[in-house]
């Protein structure tokens, strides 16, 4: 019996693997306690196929932040707060450094696409109205945030943490992001090119954790990237439209460009990702690595 235990239990609770395992449960009993009254509701109130697939997914996130609570409470038994919210000195530089950055990155991937003349505009949305371009601005403002937010809770907290209680980091972070790449491997016009691209992005997004200690990095980085892309720029996010304030029609080969999916699809999604990777680490080298080995 003592033997059994350890295979399951350490230092008075379940074991890194397990509590993975018990999360992933988690977030399913919660998502469909929580999401799928919400998804009824939205259904009844909108016609049938009118809520894009993007805003569908985000039903769940509530879902996904309750799972996240327990899971922290009862099996980690750590304060929710440690799970990279905490809030030492420079946070704030730490997350506006992520938005910039994923701006920046993104806004260099449409320069170089018009300039090669496969990024044609047709339109803005203030063309149909002050109202409509303030409802484009307005729903990505709010579906990426929580995005962000969500994700990052999600990946590079609660499971890339709790995969480096048992194993070495340099496996936690590639592990953690075959994970995120996999979880968009159903995403609408979604290849094995596009979730190996993710999973490059998922280690970029985790290094901003790795070098910090905190999550404001990588949610700043997380949005920055999906605002630009979707909202400001018109590029499909990860296979899902949003609101748009640019329209534009996008031409060029798909495995330089992403196609339908979005630059994650594309070569200049990966080179994005890698030189996003030099710089994080850049920034980790200049304003001090907090972090600490387990």
């Amino acid at each position: 019996m003592p033997k059994l235990r350890r295979l399951f239990v350490r230092d008075g609770r379940l074991r890194s693997g397990w509590r993975l395992l018990a999360y992933a449960l988690l977030i399913l009993l919660c998502s469909l306690a929580i999401g799928l009254p919400i998804t009824f509701c939205a259904l009844f109130a909108l016609p049938l196929g009118a809520l894009p697939p993007l805003f569908a997914t985000a039903l769940s996130y509530p879902g996904i932040w309750l799972a996240t609570w327990l899971a922290q409470r009862f099996l980690t038994r750590a304060a929710f707060a440690d799970l990279g919210f905490q809030r030492p000195p420079g946070w704030e530089a730490e997350m506006l450094f992520g938005v910039a950055l994923g701006a920046g990155l993104m806004l260099a991937i449409f320069a170089l696409e018009a300039g090669l003349g496969w990024v044609q505009i047709v339109g803005f949305a203030w063309q149909e109205g002050a109202l409509n371009a303030v409802k484009a601005l307005a729903l990505g403002l709010g579906l990426y945030i929580a995005v962000a937010f969500t994700e990052e809770l999600m990946v590079r907290g609660y499971i890339l943490q709790t995969l480096a209680e048992g194993l070495p980091l340099g496996l936690a972070v590639p592990i953690s992001s075959v994970i995120f790449g996999l979880l968009h491997a159903s995403n609408p016009n979604a290849s094995w090119v596009s979730t190996l691209n993710l999973v490059i992005a998922g280690i970029f997004l985790a290094l901003g954790y790795v070098v910090t200690r905190c999550l404001w990095l990588p949610i700043g980085l997380h949005f920055g990237w999906n605002f630009f892309q979707g909202t400001l720029l018109g590029f499909p996010v990860s296979g899902t439209e949003s609101p748009t304030l640019i329209r534009q029609i996008e031409s060029g080969p798909d495995l330089i460009t992403g196609g339908a999916f979005g630059p994650e699809a594309g070569l200049t999604g990966l080179v994005a990702s890698l030189i996003g990777i030099g710089l994080i680490l850049a920034w980790g080298r200049l304003h001090g690595d907090r972090h600490q080995p387990s």
